[in-house]
């Protein structure tokens, strides 16, 4: 039997070690911090139970497969439901709009609450399933890296009907030469976000985006996000995966060009496969010390970061739902300040999950549990003490405003995450949450390849490498690993 190491027990980690191990190989997994799930983990303060990381759940049939795939039924382990709404929104001038989550009914919504044409809203949200559906099976589903990619019908379809997926404009201007309402250009703008990237750079491609919640809908597991990663954590354990917590690798053992094993405490552990799903930057830098770098790759731009704090709330806000966004006055200049001056904006757009909206559990009865998150650049050595000072009074004062509230009198229990603590937990380099960005053109193309092209078997999962960042992108990641070994 072969032995496959993986490196990390992120959800791709733990995903990719899922499917190796249905296809027979003996999989350990070794992770540095004390539990499953890198990102996808929660947190507890007082009575207050917090999904500490991804907050939003697309494409559920991405987890429920892997169940499939091990001849388990996926509802005596894992249950989720579709949400009411999507999100709701916020303006500083007291407009606001709340989206719902039946595809017949969002149209009209959004036409009749942003005074559009209803056809003009159709139209956006047909051509954000075309882009879809005609990019998925190449550039989510597969690796751009193989020529065998490239030799199929979907290929020829998507290459024959390019001028259909925006790559030559930005997401801004896709926006905004669609609508005429600021407001809503705003609002499907705000979907660069997503990958960490910035409406005025990122490809108009990106406008694909919005079908995944308009169109396919949005979830929430039984129990909070984190149940994703446990979930699949006891699934992987029960196809007979080794987990190793506490445990740092600090070296990928390279011999002749071939990946051997790992080094642990002083200790060579072999293996035959060897899978990472650190940070693609830290792997080189950390665990390939005398291999030759991808410089190029590893020197693009790093995604967006995040300042979040983690609020137990001594109050119910009815108005509120599980998803909820108040927009800055001015996203330009807040995307400038992130990607330009690697600064965090003096009026920042705010989102706020509230987990007890869809499991009460989560907060005392009359309270809620509120994940506060603002985008902000990665780590560069800024003063992050100020930073975090001047955006806690600024989130404060939009909220209050907003919601006609005195925020500060109702926060009783809080932690903060920043890009140094994110970066020292996740080993994802500067803090940022997506690995590299997506401001350019050909942005999938630049990512690091799922396999190494100058060490044999050794692979790369995760959200910093192809496909990309968020839990679905992570868990196709573990997909395409797992067809290629």
């Amino acid at each position: 039997m072969q032995k496959v190491i993986v490196i990390g027990a992120g959800v791709a980690g733990i995903a990719t070690s899922i499917r190796l191990a249905v296809k027979g190989y003996s999989v350990d997994v070794y992770e540095a911090n004390s539990y499953p799930g890198g990102k996808l983990s929660s947190l507890t303060l007082g009575a207050y139970r917090f999904d500490a990381g991804p907050s939003l759940f697309t494409l559920p049939e991405l987890v429920t497969e892997l169940f499939e795939l091990c001849r388990e039924d996926p509802n005596d382990y894992f249950k989720y439901s579709k949400r009411d709404h999507i999100c709701n929104y916020f303006w500083d001038d007291g407009f606001k709009y709340s989206m719902p989550s039946d595809p017949s009914s969002i149209s009209k919504s959004i036409a009749d609450s942003f005074q559009v044409e209803e056809s003009v809203v159709k139209s956006y949200l047909d051509s954000s399933k075309r882009k879809y559906n005609l990019t998925n099976s190449i550039f989510i589903e597969k690796s751009l890296h193989k020529l065998s990619t490239y030799f199929s019908f979907d290929t020829a379809k998507a290459f024959f009907q390019s001028f259909r997926l925006d790559l030559f404009t930005t997401l801004h201007s896709k926006n905004a030469q669609s609508f005429k309402n600021d407001k809503l250009v705003q609002l499907f703008d705000r979907y660069a976000t997503y990958n960490g990237s910035s409406p005025y750079k990122t490809s108009g491609i990106m406008s694909m985006i919005p079908h995944l919640e308009m169109d396919l809908g949005t979830y929430f597991p039984d129990g909070g996000m984190e149940s994703i990663s446990q979930s699949l954590y006891e699934l992987a354990k029960r196809q007979g995966v080794n987990f190793h917590f506490d445990t740092l690798v600090s070296e990928i053992t390279v011999d002749n060009k071939v990946a051997k094993g790992v080094q642990v405490d002083n200790l060579i552990m072999e293996a035959d496969v060897v899978v990472s799903n650190m940070d693609i930057f830290s792997t080189y830098n950390r665990l390939l010390p005398r291999s030759r770098k991808p410089t190029k790759i590893l020197n693009q731009e790093r995604s967006s970061s995040a300042l979040i704090f983690y609020w137990g709330i001594a109050r119910h806000h009815p108005e509120l739902d599980l998803h909820n966004i108040i927009f800055s006055n001015n996203y330009e200049e807040e995307f400038s300040s992130i990607f330009d001056d690697k600064d965090i904006y003096d009026d920042p757009t705010v989102y706020i999950n509230i987990s007890s909206k869809a499991n009460a559990s989560d907060a005392p009865v009359g309270c809620e549990n509120w994940f506060v998150m603002i985008n902000t650049p990665g780590d560069f050595g800024q003063d992050w003490d100020t930073l975090i000072n001047n955006a806690r009074k600024q989130i404060i004062k939009k909220i209050d405003r907003a919601l006609n509230v005195d925020m500060a009198n109702l926060i009783v229990e809080e932690s903060i995450l920043d890009p140094r603590l994110i970066e020292s937990k996740t080993h994802s380099h500067q803090g940022s949450l997506y690995g590299t960005s997506s401001n350019s053109r050909y942005s999938a193309f630049y990512r690091h390849p799922n396999f190494s092209k100058l060490i044999s078997n050794l692979y790369f999962v995760g959200g910093s490498v192809h496909p990309g960042g968020g839990i679905p992108l992570c868990l196709n990641s573990a997909k395409i690993v797992s067809n290629l070994i």
